[in-house]
């Protein structure tokens, strides 16, 4: 009996061991792809400014994408269009 609980022991522990890493890897993946992306570049920006800048608003939302979206317009960099 105490032999087949120390098997189940061990499977679940190995279980949750995978379950975990797979975890890691999933939000590992998703922080990759929203950082590439620039979903979280509002986010930073806005803790960057409050950083440098305490005394000054920051843009909103709105005002933070026009203006990042007239910058590449300008400079197009290594875009393709």
């Amino acid at each position: 009996m105490a032999d087949t609980m120390n098997r189940v022991d061990a499977a679940t522990t190995l279980l949750r061991t995978l379950l975990s890493g797979a975890g890691r890897v999933a939000r590992g993946i998703r922080w990759y792809i929203t950082t590439l992306m620039g979903d979280s570049a509002y986010a930073t920006y806005v803790a960057h400014h409050h950083r440098q800048h305490p005394e000054e608003e920051p843009l909103t939302e709105r005002q933070f994408w026009r203006q990042r979206m007239d910058d590449q317009d300008r400079n197009p960099g290594a875009r393709c269009c």
